[in-house]
Formats: structure tokens, C-alpha cells, sequence
């Protein structure tokens, strides 16, 4: 039977939100009753930290939180993004140009390219990558152009692939490191050559650094604002909600180039008025949490990862040990579609993972693991995938 109302050809040209056909399936699974161990969408499994919830339910309850949050943000919340930002990483920010409270950081994400990008524009966008940087892209009527991500690369775009055409229509590029779904890292050389590239070809560097903080053995990833010159093309994207737990919440902002983000708070002027108060109030207390709160969780995710990795390679499974991230990134059998192997481990096995291919094609010859689950439901998984014939 046709549809009542026709969708917009910009809703035609996406294919299907990956995490949403996903979840569909798993809940088809648990509805016919059975076990499912879910390690598909990176959802942190473990609660808000206690003290920031005590804190937004105290500003819930203050009636000056009650009023619309228009502008750029509490200045008490972007002071301390500032501070936190220079504690962190020992980048200088000016909390009133150079900061923008988000709904999330996928929102931000999802709206810059309609700050700058016009039809025939190309927007360059990592492959396999977060699917929202294409689909931001074809909403603004931009072009997405895929700039290949191989394990030969360390997981990281070659520049001289791109093409002359390609860096003369490009408005922005999209990175994110740590990266999802591969959990790769970017150093410094690869930002300053980031830098450099952009400031020649007059494009803004959009860095997705969402996973800056779930980093092991101590090796805490750098920020893109960290390269000399970066100031000057580039933003970067943070969320609190794989640093504390608070993917519901959608809580978090982006900081660098102060008109890129001057046009990026325009977009959201007339598209939303802002993120409640008494959330960003509870932001502020995150940010000023000890490190060792933080340490904990990130012990928790190095345990996890530790058991599923060394679990499949005892199994044969073709994986790297993630030096950040929750994620688990898994080669799948030879001559097996991501997909089919998903369904297969679904149907056989009862477990949720995530298809390389809905990343990009790019993708493809991979499985992505997430460990937001407890030990116990990761131990269960190895020995499901044991009986599983690969």
C-alpha cells in the first residue's frame, strides 16, 4: 500500500539508521523470549556517577532553572569547559567566543553542515565512520565525499587520495579519534598534517572527540586543538556521555574557532532553544569530578575489554587489542557480508553486534563489539561464540 504523504528526497537518499534496525531486531528477539546479550550500540550499561545525579535533582528543584536556556549556554558551564579543557588537554579557550553548549554532540554534528555547506559543496567524511557526518551532509545538500579508512593506515584517511576537485569544493572535513567503530587513535603529527591541509584549502576540521576520555593503560588521547594552527580551521566535539555515563541525559558542546561557532549557534538559534539548566548544571559538576572517579570507570571498561578480547583470540577470531573506546573491532570469516555474519551471530547465538558495513563500505569484513555489558554477560558471549562454526 503506497504512503499517504510522499518523504523528502533527502529522507530517500539515506539508507536506514543503523543503531534503529538494530534495536528492532533485538527487540523481536526478546519479545519471542529469548536470552540476548546485546553488544551492539555503545549504550554504557553502568549508571550515572551518583553526585552528578544529586546535583541535577537539586537544580531541577531551583525555579531559575525553569525558564528557557537560550544562547550559547550557562557562562558558569562554559567556564568550566574552558577550565577542564585547559586542566586537560592545555588548550586555552574563551568561554564566551570559543565554547558552545550542545543538546548532545550528535546535534551539533548534525547541524553544522547547514551552517556552511550549499548544494555541490563536498563535506569529506571517514569510511567506515559515525553515519550521522553523511547523513548531516545530505540534509544541508552537500556532498558526502568518503575518504577511506584501512587498517594499513593505522585506521587513519590518506590525504593524497583525495583529489585537487575534491579539496577545491570541500567545506568541512568530519574526524573522530578515538575513532568509532575501529577504536583507532590520531597523534599529534597526523593533526598538525590535518591542520596544514586545511588551512591550505580554506576547509573547516570538524573533530568528533567523544571518546577522548575512555582511553587504557594510560595513554590519554590528544585533541586536535592541541596542533599549532588548528584554532584557526577547526572545532571539536565533546559529549558527557561516554565519560560519565550520561547518554540520556544529552549533555554536551563543542569549542575552537569562535565563528565557526558563531554560525554553528546561529543554525541552532532557530532550530532549538537550548539545553535545560539544570543539566548543565549537572554538566559543571562532572567536569570538576576527581580523576580518580573517572579512573574507576575506566577500570571497569579495561577488565571488560581484556576478557572479550583475549576470549576471541583464543577462539581464532582476527582482532586488536582497542587502545581506547568500548569497542571491539573484529575481522568476520572470509566471504561473509557484515551483515549476514550479524544476523547469523543473532539467530545462532543470541547476540547483538554491529555490522562493519552500516559504518561505510569500508566496513565491510567486520563485526563491531561493544563491551557495555558486565563481565559475567561477556564471559556467557565467549562461550556461546565457542559452539559458534565460523
Amino acid at each position: 500500500m503506497p504512503e499517504r504523504f510522499e518523504k523528502a528526497e533527502r529522507l530517500k537518499l539515506l539508507p536506514p539508521y543503523l543503531f534503529i534496525e538494530i534495536d528492532r531486531l533485538r527487540k523481536k528477539a526478546v519479545e519471542e523470549g529469548r536470552d540476548v546479550i546485546d553488544l551492539g550500540i555503545g549504550d554504557p550499561d553502568m549508571p550515572t556517577l551518583k553526585p552528578i545525579v544529586e546535583e541535577a535533582v537539586k537544580a531541577c528543584a531551583d525555579p531559575k532553572n525553569h525558564q528557557y536556556p537560550l544562547g550559547r549556554g550557562l557562562p558558569a558551564f562554559r567556564e568550566t569547559i574552558a577550565a577542564w579543557y585547559l586542566r586537560r588537554f592545555k588548550v586555552v579557550l574563551d568561554p564566551d567566543r570559543e565554547v558552545l553548549v550542545l543538546i548532545g554532540s550528535k546535534e551539533g554534528i548534525g547541524h553544522v553542515p547547514l551552517a556552511f555547506v550549499n548544494p555541490g559543496n563536498v563535506v569529506l567524511v571517514p569510511d567506515p565512520g559515525y553515519p550521522v557526518y553523511k547523513a548531516g551532509t545530505i540534509f544541508a545538500g552537500g556532498t558526502p565525499e568518503i575518504m577511506p579508512l584501512r587498517p594499513e593506515n593505522d585506521w587513519l584517511p590518506d590525504f593524497t587520495e583525495i583529489s585537487a576537485g575534491s579539496l577545491e569544493k570541500a567545506k568541512l572535513m568530519f574526524l573522530n579519534y578515538p575513532n568509532n567503530p575501529t577504536s583507532a587513535v590520531a597523534g599529534p603529527e597526523f593533526f598538525k598534517k590535518t591542520t596544514e591541509l586545511a588551512e591550505k584549502n580554506r576547509f573547516i576540521v570538524c573533530h568528533d572527540a567523544a571518546y577522548s576520555e575512555v582511553y587504557y593503560e594510560g595513554h590519554k588521547p590528544v585533541s586536535f586543538l592541541q596542533a599549532e594552527g588548528s584554532m584557526k580551521v577547526g572545532i571539536e566535539f565533546h559529549s558527557l556521555s561516554k565519560t560519565f555515563n550520561m547518554t540520556g541525559w544529552r549533555i554536551g558542546f563543542a569549542v575552537g574557532n569562535a565563528d565557526a561557532l558563531t554560525a554553528l549557534a546561529d543554525i541552532k538559534g532557530n532550530l532549538d532553544s537550548g539545553q535545560f539548566h539544570a543539566l548543565q548544571v549537572a554538566g559543571i559538576h562532572a567536569l570538576n569530578l576527581p580523576d580518580t572517579e573517572i579512573d574507576d570507570l575506566r577500570s571497569i571498561y579495561k577488565e571488560r575489554r581484556d576478557i572479550l578480547v583475549s576470549g576471541l583470540k583464543n577462539l581464532g577470531w582476527e582482532v586488536v587489542n582497542p587502545p581506547a573506546t568500548f569497542y571491539v573491532w573484529c575481522r568476520v570469516p572470509a566471504n561473509c557480508p557484515s551483515t549476514e555474519f550479524a544476523a547469523r551471530l543473532l539467530e545462532k547465538t543470541d547476540i547483538v553486534a554491529t555490522p562493519g558495513v552500516g559504518f561505510g563500505k569500508f566496513g565491510e569484513g567486520y563485526i563491531r563489539f561493544s563491551i557495555t555489558s558486565p563481565t559475567e554477560r561477556l564471559e556467557e558471549a565467549l562461550k556461546r561464540l565457542s559452539k559458534l562454526e565460523l
